[in-house]
């Protein structure tokens, strides 16, 4: 892990980013608000937002700090999330945007082999498991359709619906890698050169946020 280069903000905590991103969901399966812009919105404004309160946060977790976050399961949570919903907003449409991903899959993969998981509410298990909807990797996403076929058949029946669409989302980035090993929708940002048939597909696939 390399050593961090960028300071710790002061009287920022694991529970500040749980509260932001999950409301009452650490306490309930789900949060009693609708937070579906938040979570799925994006723009300009959120992304500023999101870099004011937390993107010093982020780029400290960025440059490999906030190693006493990993052990713990919630702190692990936040930590998670700085890495893999936070950086989309702070660094959209930069390269920066997945500089996390790697270590967020790592942490999940800590979690999932200790079978920390099943003790989290649905809500968190969801955005647990996002890393590996992110990962341009066969056996990560094969990994993630599981987990989300496992929670949806797992959750209260009130949950079956919102489960269900996510399970379908996994599924999609599962179709996108096992065509194309990569997603195309990551290409301009990450100055890949799309091949003919990424190109065509980007025409009229189906698009994520990044």
């Amino acid at each position: 892990m390399p050593l961090s280069v960028t300071p710790l903000p002061p009287n920022l905590h694991p529970q500040d980013v749980l509260d932001f991103w999950l409301g009452d969901g650490m306490t309930r399966d789900w949060p009693s608000d609708n937070r579906n812009d938040l979570w799925f919105g994006g723009g300009a404004e959120q992304d500023a937002l999101i870099r004011e309160r937390f993107g010093a946060l982020v780029e400290h977790a960025l440059d490999g700090g906030l190693i006493d976050w990993e052990a713990p399961l919630h702190d692990r949570l936040a930590l998670v999330l700085l890495l893999d919903q936070f950086t989309r907003n702070v660094h959209r449409g930069q390269p920066r945007a997945f500089a996390g991903d790697g270590r967020a899959q790592r942490l999940v993969m800590h979690t999932l082999a200790l079978g920390q998981d099943t003790g989290l509410p649905c809500a968190a298990r969801v955005f647990l498991y996002m890393p590996l909807m992110h990962a341009e990797s066969q056996a990560l996403q094969d990994e993630c359709v599981l987990r989300f076929e496992k929670l949806r058949r797992t959750s209260p029946p009130e949950l079956q619906a919102t489960l269900s669409s996510n399970l379908r989302f996994a599924e999609q980035h599962n179709d996108i890698i096992q065509r194309f090993g990569r997603f195309p929708h990551r290409n301009a940002a990450l100055g890949r050169v799309n091949t003919p048939e990424e190109a065509a597909f980007l025409t009229d696939g189906p698009r994520f946020g990044q």
